[in-house]
């Protein structure tokens, strides 16, 4: 739903986002053939300000596609409340340290064939109601996989990163059904197994808040007859459809972002074998240019293999703290310019952000 490409395209808001943007830094400098999906969210998550009460104030935080990222020609349809919505993606190249490039796709409902209700689909990341999000999804998960056959991937391994792509799972569902005298009362008529091949699951937010939900009803009004709610009941809840029961009942792999996150997540959902990954940071995005600097001096292919600055406390305290030093003194330099705040340079300063 969200990648963090740079800080002037306004295509997520948070953590997830930022996970989603090193993973595709990383996979350009370690030359993985991979493709990110996302939605294009012409006005941004939001802009943030705080008045004189301490309250927060939003307002749209728009960025202009023509700026960054090339339309393609491409076009594809899906089906929402009963009529046509066209989604035309727009290419964004990341390159990596080798110049290996890797394609991130913005889907973008703004044109001139759609409604101007559903041209703005795909303006507001994680805005509107929820309505508006299960249509989002909907242009995500089935638009997105629909593109890519159109442009001519060849996808071997699809990775939904949160529950809200999970609607790619069931658009590859649809494609394989089961032979009649295969299905018994109450069983799925479609082949989970050949779905469950493709796809690896990755959950975020092990909080009851986290999940999507959305009632059958809203399910029914969106998508129509795209599925059988009562097939669709079977993977993703009885109640309601939870995106994050239906993309683990499609999942041949389903991670957890920790140790400790994987646990509480199989305690969620205690019927799911939920494996345990590290998050990490793309290490030549994080890392300030002083402390680059002395990587490169004493532990040259970090860049390549981050394990070896387990050797980095080598490094002469001396060079660290100088370079700590001149790190800091190029923020407190950059806070004084963006807000006319002046900090000392000898003090130690605790910073927090919402």
């Amino acid at each position: 739903m969200e990648v963090a490409l740079r800080p002037e395209i306004h295509t997520y808001s948070g953590g997830l986002g930022v996970l989603a943007g090193d993973t595709a830094r990383s996979a350009a400098d370690l030359e993985i053939p991979l493709v990110i999906v996302t939605l294009i969210s012409r006005t941004g998550y939001l802009l943030q300000k705080i008045d004189e009460n301490g309250n927060q104030i939003e307002h749209p935080d728009p960025w202009n596609p023509d700026d960054w990222a090339q339309p393609l020609r491409a076009k594809v349809a899906i089906t929402i409340e009963n009529h046509e919505v066209w989604i035309r993606p727009w290419l964004y190249i990341l390159s990596g340290i080798s110049g290996y490039e890797i394609p991130i796709l913005l889907l973008d409902t703004d044109v001139i064939e759609n409604d101007p209700q559903d041209r703005k689909i795909t303006n507001v990341l994680y805005g509107g109601d929820d309505s508006y999000r299960l249509q989002q999804e909907a242009v995500l998960g089935i638009g997105g996989i629909r593109l890519l056959g159109a442009l001519g991937f060849d996808v071997h391994t699809f990775h939904l990163n949160e529950g809200h792509s999970a609607l790619l799972a069931l658009e590859i569902l649809r494609r394989h059904r089961q032979p009649k005298e295969m299905v018994g009362p109450g069983e799925c008529k479609f082949d989970i197994g050949r779905v469950k091949k493709q796809c690896v699951f990755t959950t975020h937010t092990p909080v009851e808040s986290g999940h999507d939900r959305f009632p059958y009803e809203m399910v029914q009004k969106v998508l129509g007859d795209y599925i059988d709610i009562e097939e669709l009941k079977l993977l993703a809840g009885i109640n309601e459809l939870n995106m994050t029961q239906l993309a683990l009942n499609l999942s041949g792999r389903i991670n957890g972002v920790s140790p400790k996150h994987a646990q509480i997540a199989r305690e969620q959902f205690p019927q799911y074998q939920v494996n345990s990954i590290t998050n990490g940071v793309h290490p030549r995005t994080w890392t300030s240019a002083p402390i680059a600097k002395l990587y490169d001096r004493y532990l040259p292919e970090w860049l390549h293999q981050p394990s070896v600055l387990i050797r980095a406390d080598q490094i002469p305290e001396q060079e660290i703290w100088e370079a700590h030093q001149e790190s800091k003194q190029k923020i407190i330099i950059y806070i004084k310019e963006d807000t006319n705040v002046e900090i000392d340079l000898d003090f130690c300063n605790l910073g927090f952000a919402r």
